[in-house]
């Protein structure tokens, strides 16, 4: 596993990260989520060695990144913020440079060079130079060098920064494939993409763990949760919010807006975990309202990310 312990980081007088704790289990994707300065790559950036703690240590599959560092990089695969790569080289170059470092043999490093480039969709660049490579290729050159060791252990800061979507669905589903045989740490500030990819979500702020769920119980958190959205063919919100506030098991009933005579609404229910849709249904038939969709929420996660990191925000209740 990758364990955490008391970690605290000081620049000058600043307490960046403070005294955080946690483990994560192999064929756990744990996403490492916070606001902007909440501490989450001077984390990551410890975990790793990158830079030494002020106090506490992480432990990678058994070794300390204090007193044992060499032996816990060697477990580690690294994708940093910004994507840092060496722009002079080619994409083999810098690839084969990195294998090189790993300590593969000839054989052994043209296996793994070969074998990373087809897996990061890198072949059509291959003898490009870096420094002429678009943003979403430099992230998936810098992706590349992370895994090119078949690491057990794999931190990742923001690995989809910068891909379209496509690209970001190919890295997504490389993550989530080897997931079962790795432990993996990725920040990000893509809330879909921890829904989407993580089994465990921790939200930090002020260098402080405030959150440790999976993306089901975060979602359970939202204040939407079991809301239904409808919309009816007419021309005021108004007389389908009368009649829906009307129904049982309706705690209230809000305008969402709409435009070319079709109205939406929002029902949230008294109980998130059983919405009367057929009930409300049934009442828009029987007042002539014809009902266009309707759609039940799960929950909001960025509702949720804003009353965690600031409960003082009046839009994230």
């Amino acid at each position: 596993m990758i364990e955490l312990r008391n970690l605290v980081k000081y620049f000058g007088s600043r307490k960046v990260v403070d005294d955080i704790s946690f483990s994560v289990e192999k064929g756990e994707i744990l996403g490492f989520l916070g606001p902007n300065g909440a501490g989450k790559s001077t984390t990551m950036r410890m975990v790793t060695g990158f830079i030494p703690p002020s106090s506490g240590t992480a432990v990678i599959g058994g070794s300390d990144i204090r007193t044992d560092p060499i032996a816990a990089r060697r477990k580690i695969g690294y994708l940093p913020e910004n994507a840092p790569v060496y722009p002079d080289m080619t994409v083999f170059e810098y690839l084969d440079f990195c294998a090189d470092i790993r300590g593969f043999d000839q054989g052994e490093k043209k296996t793994r060079v070969a074998e990373t480039l087809e897996k990061c969709f890198l072949t059509d660049v291959v003898h490009q130079t870096v420094s002429t490579l678009s943003k979403g290729f430099k992230q998936r050159v810098c992706f590349a060098q992370s895994i090119i060791h078949d690491p057990e252990y794999l931190i990742l800061d923001e690995p989809t920064d910068g891909l379209d979507p496509n690209q970001k669905h190919e890295i997504r589903t490389m993550i989530r494939e080897m997931s079962d045989r790795k432990t993996i740490i990725l920040s990000t500030h893509i809330l879909d993409e921890m829904d989407a990819l993580c089994t465990r979500a921790i939200i930090i702020a002020n260098g402080q763990v405030l959150v440790d769920e999976t993306p089901g119980q975060l979602k359970n958190r939202s204040a939407c949760r079991g809301a239904v959205r409808l919309t009816v063919a007419a021309q005021s919100a108004a007389p389908v919010i009368e009649r829906l506030n009307g129904v049982a098991g309706v705690l209230r009933t809000e305008d969402a807006g709409g435009e070319d005579g079709m109205v939406s609404v929002r029902v949230f229910p008294q109980d998130p975990d059983r919405t009367p849709v057929e009930a409300l249904i049934a009442a828009l038939r029987s007042a002539d309202l014809n009902l266009a969709s309707i759609a039940v929420e799960e929950g909001r996660l960025d509702d949720v990310f804003r009353t965690i990191t600031d409960p003082q925000d009046p839009s994230a209740t």
